[in-house]
């Protein structure tokens, strides 16, 4: 056990390593003894940084005092300055401890000018200036090349080349055999020899300095580099002449910073000073100090940047091989275990959709609850295990709270609550490529069976109406999918307008990828409820609180009401008042009240499939009666249309209706979404309008001309009568 200041140097250490609060509570929770709710996020804030702060390095001393050990696999090697620490960088395409060298041999019968026409021709247009040097300054022992010259083609030096019977001092001038000349791979404008004067942004150079000659050749043919020109320096590095084949000089820097990180990633150590594009490198055909500076290869690798990057980029894709369906025929992998039966798997994605205030975050806590405990959801059976909701929108109180309450409404037994882990993330939530590898991490060892997040609009990253940054954005679902074995639920609202006539899985807002990514679509859409259903659910309602009451106060009442009368609002309130005393029929007049209310306050659902495992489902219809769902099993709903759904004759007559009806419908209309938006706390101008799909200025009106409403700067209050 740590004592309290080596735990607050794990916190520290953490901190300064880039990890979060949530991090640390996580694995302070380890030690039940010690663990305290909410310290880790307090003391987090006071950690302010210091000239000597405590590091990661910290945290592996105590755990080697505590007697961790590293492994030490027979794999294992020393690490490099540049080697990458954890998952595989997708870069490295070279074991760079296993390279073998690959012999350059010097050539015997060498033609000088050839090599340098070869060069030329390979490199430059014939009307392209060429900057080469052969005068060089001695410094501190080191011989420098001057600027030299720039001002002939390559097709003038290439002419007067093959005319100078072998003496290419005769055309460049004479160089110091013991130093070499110079020549700059890019063309010029003939005005100077600086960055700015270079005309083609056309090839870099990658040299090494730092490792064996043979070891570079052989790095620089297996990375496969775009190389027009392998120079030998006559020295102890080869000049690899690269295409990069830039725009212009901003996407050079980008080209070569690539081009340089792919090299250093995979063993070759580049001399980054031979970054910018007018740097001399050296020219075959003449001699340096004994030994000669000589064309090793031509157009080597790939034949483009673009050919190369798209290879390097491709070649760690980790995608499995095809495979022939004769191989599986007779031997058919198991099937992913059901989840929910009929409509999801284990390890597949389901979204589920609706409009604005639908309740959908009831409806995955309801599902959470369910696989907990093994239950059913809705209609369908769960298999139970742990499941991890990831709430991205509720405080922390209030979404503990609404597990609880939802528990309670269900009128479930919570005896599995262990199989339920809650991470909250309002105000801590980032974009879902940095969450799924966080998410992953944490729930790599939970075994999990089902991830729910709640809701996807706060960590989408992208234009959600663009279908290749949200096809992107869902292959962030797959990853966790991969990673975990469990399935990732998820919800994401309707576009704007009326649905009903679309089809379920056009409904869901932007792209239409968020329909077609998911093995399961599951669609909430509200319907219409007429006075006569409400009626019919006033009648029922009230009628099974007489029944309570009866049941709690007078024995063997139902000898005094006839069978027809036990559904009878009517009936069943007359035989309240003959067969309970005055002062009970009193009291019950509140439970009275509050079911008529709680029935105005209920809304009515239907719930849609689009499935890819399983066939489609009959839609199921739904009471959202706060704060839970249940079927409607009497079919009470079956004959109602969702909004705005029913041929366009109908739609045409419901919009012509007098004007007593539409004021009526206004008026119905403000109180419905009142109640509703009052689920969620204090109800105000911005939801309601959301909720109604007008706007903020229509619901000013409506709560003028309604009357029994107040509003007081943006928040909406009902008139105490």
């Amino acid at each position: 056990m740590l004592n309290y200041q080596e735990w607050t140097n794990v916190g520290m250490g953490l901190k300064e390593a880039g990890y979060t609060a949530a991090d640390w509570d996580d694995w302070s929770r380890r030690d039940s003894a010690r663990y305290h709710p909410g310290e880790c996020w307090s003391k987090w804030g006071s950690f302010r940084g210091s000239n000597n702060p405590v590091t990661a390095g910290t945290i592996v001393a105590l755990a080697k005092d505590y007697g961790w050990r590293p492994d030490r696999s027979e794999y294992s090697h020393e690490l490099d300055w540049n080697d990458i620490i954890g998952a595989k960088d997708e870069l490295v395409i070279i074991d760079k401890h296993w390279v073998e060298g690959q012999e350059i041999v010097e050539p015997e019968a060498w033609n000088q000018v050839a090599d340098l026409v070869k060069y030329l021709e390979i490199l430059f247009e014939a009307s392209e200036n060429v900057g080469y040097v052969v005068e060089s300054w001695e410094k501190d022992g080191k011989h420098l090349p001057t600027k030299g010259c720039w001002d002939r083609t390559a097709g003038e030096l290439i002419q007067q080349l093959n005319q100078c019977n072998g003496d290419i001092g005769a055309v460049l001038g004479d160089y110091k055999p013991e130093v070499g000349a110079w020549i700059r791979f890019n063309p010029l404008d003939g005005h100077g020899v600086k960055n700015e004067n270079v005309s083609e942004f056309k090839y870099s150079l990658v040299e090494s300095d730092d490792m064996d000659i043979d070891q570079q050749n052989a790095i620089i043919r297996q990375l496969e580099l775009p190389v027009s020109c392998l120079v030998h320096s006559g020295g102890k590095s080869l000049h690899a002449i690269v295409k990069v084949d830039a725009a212009d000089y901003d996407e050079y820097r980008k080209r070569v910073d690539y081009l340089y990180t792919v090299c250093r990633k995979n063993g070759l150590k580049i001399d980054s000073q031979n970054r910018n594009p007018s740097r001399l490198s050296r020219m075959p055909g003449v001699m340096r100090n004994g030994h000669k500076q000589f064309l090793v290869d031509t157009n080597i690798g790939k034949e483009s940047w673009n050919d190369w990057h798209e290879w390097i980029e491709g070649i760690n894709d980790d995608l499995p091989e095809p495979e022939s369906m004769a191989s599986v025929w007779d031997n058919l992998p198991d099937l992913a275990p059901v989840l929910i039966c009929d409509v999801l798997r284990q390890g597949h994605k389901m979204l589920l959709a609706g409009p604005s205030k639908a309740a959908k975050s009831f409806a995955l806590i309801e599902l959470c609850c369910a696989i907990a405990e093994g239950r059913k959801w809705f209609n369908w059976s769960c298999a139970q295990g742990k499941i991890m909701y990831v709430n991205l929108e509720l405080d922390r109180a209030s979404c503990l709270h609404r597990f609880k309450g939802v528990y309670e409404a269900l009128g479930w037994d919570p005896q599995n609550l262990n199989n339920i882990d809650i991470w909250n993330l309002r105000g801590k939530s980032v974009p879902m490529d940095k969450l799924a590898p966080k998410l992953i991490r944490r729930a790599q060892k939970k075994s999990y069976i089902a991830i729910i997040i709640d809701p996807i609009y706060k960590v989408i990253t992208g234009d959600e109406n663009s279908a290749d940054q949200m096809a992107n954005f869902c292959n962030q679902f797959d990853r966790v999918c991969t990673e975990l074995g469990a399935a990732v639920i998820y919800c994401h609202h309707h576009s704007k307008g009326s649905q009903g006539n679309k089809r379920s899985m056009d409904r869901a807002s932007g792209s239409g990828v968020f329909a077609r990514d998911p093995d399961a679509l599951l669609d909430l859409i509200e319907l219409e409820l007429n006075d006569n259903i409400l009626m019919q659910e006033i009648n029922k309602s009230v009628s099974h609180v007489c029944k309570e009451w009866l049941n709690k106060h007078v024995k063997n009442w139902e000898d005094h009401v006839s069978q027809d009368h036990l559904c009878s609002e009517r009936n069943m309130l007359d035989a309240c008042k003959k067969l309970l005393p005055a002062d009970i029929n009193q009291a019950m007049q509140k439970d009275i009240e509050d079911a008529r209310k709680a029935v105005k306050q209920r809304t009515a659902w239907r719930i849609e499939g689009t499935l890819r495992e399983f066939p489609k489902f009959t839609p199921v219809n739904l009471w959202f009666n706060y704060p839970v769902h249940y079927v409607d099993d009497v079919g009470s709903l079956n004959d109602v249309d969702a909004d705005g759904e029913g041929p366009s004759w109908k739609r045409a007559i419901k919009k012509r209706k007098p004007k007593e009806s539409k004021a009526r419908e206004r008026k119905q209309a403000v109180e419905v979404a009142f109640e509703a938006c009052s689920i969620d706390g204090p109800v105000t101008i911005e939801s309601m309008a959301e909720y109604m799909g007008v706007t903020e200025k229509t619901v000013r009106n409506r709560i003028k001309e309604h009357g029994d409403y107040i509003i007081e700067e943006n928040a909406v209050w009902k008139k105490i009568t």
